[in-house]
């Protein structure tokens, strides 16, 4: 399905990240692969799974940082011949304590800190994009989305914020590339067992209410998400843009 498709992944962090499970999922489709990694502590992980899927590029990236951007995207160009089909990008963040208290107490620096990396993120990653793939003929790009943005979700706060932050850059960056034959959308999960939701307090609890209210009433694993993806960014998917696909078993059309 991605055979001479080329793609960068932002988010990788281990084994059993999404970002991981869909940069899997590509590869096995025969895409080729670029990745970024976020600090010296997840280095050697990001570059073993690289080397699994013979990727030709592993690059630092800080997504705070106009230049580092520009870096990379230059290196992915360079690496690519000019071009790239396919984006993906789950990168987020909000401080720990931000995630177990009260929203009302978020002070105002770890507030733009989410806000940041979570969702002005994307905006900038797409604007670096759009000429690589402006030369691809067209691309799409995905990101990692939660329901948390539409909902009030007990402890997922500042994040909750961020996420309707990022859905909201969907919408208006698939309208602004969508001429350049440039898609853009989302995919929400539900609670998926990472070592990034660990961080969310009451974790266990989502992810139980998940299971018990659903339509499905059955878990959410990595796969399903990357199986989603797959589809976004695929040919198959030619027509669909500014769209959020929801992996939760249907729990986001249930009224309680």
């Amino acid at each position: 399905m991605f055979e001479g498709k080329r793609g960068l992944v932002l988010g990788v962090a281990n084994r059993r990240s999404i970002a991981w499970a869909i940069a899997k999922r590509l590869a096995d489709g025969g895409a080729e692969l670029a990745f970024t990694f976020q600090g010296d502590r997840i280095e050697s992980s990001v570059r073993e799974l690289a080397a699994s899927v013979a990727s030709p590029l592993v690059t630092p990236c800080d997504v705070r940082s106009d230049g580092d951007l520009a870096r990379v995207f230059a290196e992915v160009g360079e690496a690519f011949g000019g071009r790239l089909d396919l984006l993906v990008h789950s990168v987020a963040f909000a401080a720990a304590e931000d995630l177990e208290g009260r929203f009302t107490d978020t002070p105002r620096d770890r507030f733009w800190l989410a806000l940041d990396v979570s969702a002005y993120s994307l905006v900038a990653c797409a604007r670096a994009a759009e000429p690589l793939m402006e030369a691809a003929g067209g691309g799409a790009i995905v990101t990692m989305t939660y329901l948390g943005g539409e909902r009030a979700v007990p402890h997922y706060n500042v994040m909750g914020v961020a996420k309707a932050a990022l859905d909201a850059s969907v919408r208006y960056l698939a309208w602004d590339l969508g001429r350049k034959r440039i898609r853009v959308n989302a995919v929400s999960a539900g609670p998926v067992r990472t070592l990034a939701a660990r961080s969310i307090a009451g974790f266990p609890t989502m992810e139980a209410i998940v299971e018990e209210r659903s339509p499905l009433h059955r878990p959410i694993d990595a796969g399903d998400v990357a199986a989603a993806a797959a589809y976004l960014l695929s040919d198959d998917a030619r027509n669909v843009t500014a769209t959020t696909l929801y992996v939760d078993s249907g729990y986001h059309a249930m009224g309680m």
